[in-house]
């Protein structure tokens, strides 16, 4: 059975970095595009950063040079390293693979296997 677990989030003040980890299981994760997301509660669930097998990689623009997605796939892991946090930047984050080329919505109920997701929350 497919299962994604995310960690890594935390409290931090503007300025900070965190790392998040997204831990999959239950695929051949190196065969797999990889992708972060996050929602702010009330608000849209947007997708953040991607990466591609073939290493290729995709960022919001709100995020661009600040954030860097990088895989292990020994580890069958994906991180999402996040550098100058702004408080726009506090929403739980998800990972999930990539869908067919594509990507799926955020939280999308076709993708039945989301993870709990991860809470950051940066502080002015």
């Amino acid at each position: 059975e497919v299962q994604l677990v995310e960690s890594g989030g935390g409290s931090v003040q503007a300025g900070g970095s965190l790392r998040l980890s997204c831990t999959a299981s239950g695929f051949t994760f190196g065969d797999f595009d990889m992708a972060w997301y996050r929602q702010v509660p009330g608000n849209e669930c947007d997708l953040v950063s991607t990466m591609r097998t073939d290493g290729s990689t995709s960022y919001v623009d709100s995020v661009k040079g600040r954030f860097t997605i990088s895989q292990d796939n020994a580890k069958n892991t994906v991180y999402l390293q996040m550098n100058s946090l702004k408080p726009e930047d506090t929403a739980v984050y998800y990972c999930a693979p990539g869908a067919g080329g594509g990507w799926y919505a955020c939280l999308d109920p076709t993708f039945g296997y989301w993870g709990q997701g991860t809470q950051v929350t940066v502080s002015s």
